[in-house]
């Protein structure tokens, strides 16, 4: 009986050892499924992430340009500054020039200034002796001249090209930096597709004329500064001299203004004159204008300032008299007028045109993205190591983003004139508005 047991038993090893192992097969098959999606589950975790940081590389690209952009358009305004400054400096040197050629003359006389006007305003005058010869800096070969013409050449040439490039480039060069990320994630690996799904940078930026939207800036930031202000300044004599007019006095007229004109270009003109003021029956009291000074520069292309002025003034009169004159050759009116429009023609007739043009065309947001952000959607599609084919979305933007809030308190609408442009992630809709590879 037991002989018959123990054989049963030996007949029955080994059905277990089956049994093992088909779930040991199962389990194996089941081990290697999971580490198998377990792979492409990390393959595509890792190609999430090699997207995201390519896309935010592709904003940060962009948000360095728009700050590249704002720092253009800065620097071009500061030129326009600075050529004020240098026109300015031109109608003073000439003034002060021709100024020394009067004093010397004795036309008018010192001590008449000092008699009327005060021992000051002669000082100031006589002065005027040292600064003799000074003119020929404004000429329009001189050392003025020729710095505003660097400046203007700069603003207009250099760095409205450069900002034209970066405007123009700006896309593309955002896509590549964006195709340099993944090549270094994924070395030796070409397989990778990235298509541009959503793109609001493509026509985000316009180029507008220097003349349409710069103009205010550059004068709002041209008052800025005293020496660009109006020079004008009027001292009238404390004595009588007609009983015609007997509330009428000598006058010492002194103009001057610097002014950024419709054509975008700068122009300085400044003169003195001492206006004797006079009395006939023919006319009754008029004012006599002796000039003490003018210059006048207005660069080439630029239409002249509307200020009184002939083209054809005399030098002296001594074989007319002034009041005839101007009843003959102008339409002045030299009883009541405030203006120097005889120094004004001598300006006129010495006038250095200096070699200049207009305000520099610049770049700046499009009407249609003035509130709202260069964003984009990216996808890349890679094969995996086990051959299928991995997707992948990400998206990204560029906006702007004071440091710190106005002082007034308003909100600033982006643009490229303020370097406050960053870069962040965003998340990705379900669907883009078209494609481009």
């Amino acid at each position: 009986m037991a002989t018959r047991c123990s054989r049963e038993a030996d007949r029955q090893q080994g059905q277990v050892l089956v049994l093992g192992m088909l779930l040991a097969g199962a389990m194996i098959t089941a081990l290697v499924h999971y580490f198998q999606a377990g792979k492409v589950l990390a393959e595509k975790v890792r190609q999430d992430h090699a997207l995201d940081a390519a896309a935010y590389s592709g904003a940060l690209v962009q948000a360095r340009a728009l700050n590249m952009l704002a720092y253009i358009n800065r620097a071009q305004a500061a030129h326009q500054v600075a050529m004020a400054h240098l026109v300015t400096l031109g109608s003073l040197a000439h003034f002060a020039g021709t100024e020394a050629q009067r004093a010397s003359m004795g036309n008018p006389p010192a001590y008449v200034i000092a008699m009327h006007f005060g021992p000051d305003h002669a000082a100031a005058y006589l002065s005027a002796l040292q600064a003799t010869g000074l003119e020929y800096m404004a000429k329009e070969q001189g050392a003025l001249a020729s710095a505003y013409a660097r400046h203007d050449q700069t603003n207009r040439a250099v760095l409205a090209s450069a900002a034209a490039r970066v405007a123009k480039l700006y896309v593309e060069s955002r896509d590549e930096a964006m195709r340099e990320v993944l090549r270094a994630n994924y070395p030796g690996d070409p397989s990778f597709h990235l298509e541009i799904i959503e793109d609001g940078a493509e026509g985000f930026l316009n180029a507008y004329s220097g003349n349409q939207l710069l103009q205010p800036f550059v004068r709002s930031l041209a008052q800025l500064y005293d020496f660009l202000e109006s020079r004008d300044h009027l001292k009238r004599s404390l004595f009588p001299v007609s009983y015609r007019c007997p509330t009428l006095r000598h006058e010492l007229r002194r103009r001057g203004s610097t002014v950024l004109n419709e054509q975008g270009i700068w122009q300085s003109v400044d003169t003195q004159s001492y206006h004797a003021l006079r009395s006939n029956r023919w006319i009754g009291c008029y004012y006599r204008e002796y000039p003490m000074g003018w210059g006048w520069i207005p660069p080439r292309e630029s239409s002249l300032l509307d200020i009184e002025y002939v083209e054809d003034s005399p030098e002296n009169f001594a074989e007319q008299d002034f009041w005839r004159w101007v009843q003959q050759s102008t339409r002045w009116d030299i009883a009541s007028s405030r203006g120097n429009p005889l120094a004004n023609s001598w300006a006129y007739r010495d006038r250095q045109r200096w070699e200049g043009g207009g305000l520099p065309a610049f770049q700046d947001l499009s009407d249609a993205r003035r509130s709202s952000s260069a964003h984009f959607i990216v996808t890349l599609q890679r094969k995996g190591s086990s051959g299928q084919w991995l997707h992948s979305r990400s998206a990204a933007e560029t906006y702007f983003r004071r440091p710190r809030g106005r002082a007034d308190g308003r909100r600033e609408l982006p643009s490229t004139f303020h370097p406050y442009w960053q870069a962040r992630l965003r998340k990705p809709t379900l669907e883009g508005k078209g494609a481009r590879p």
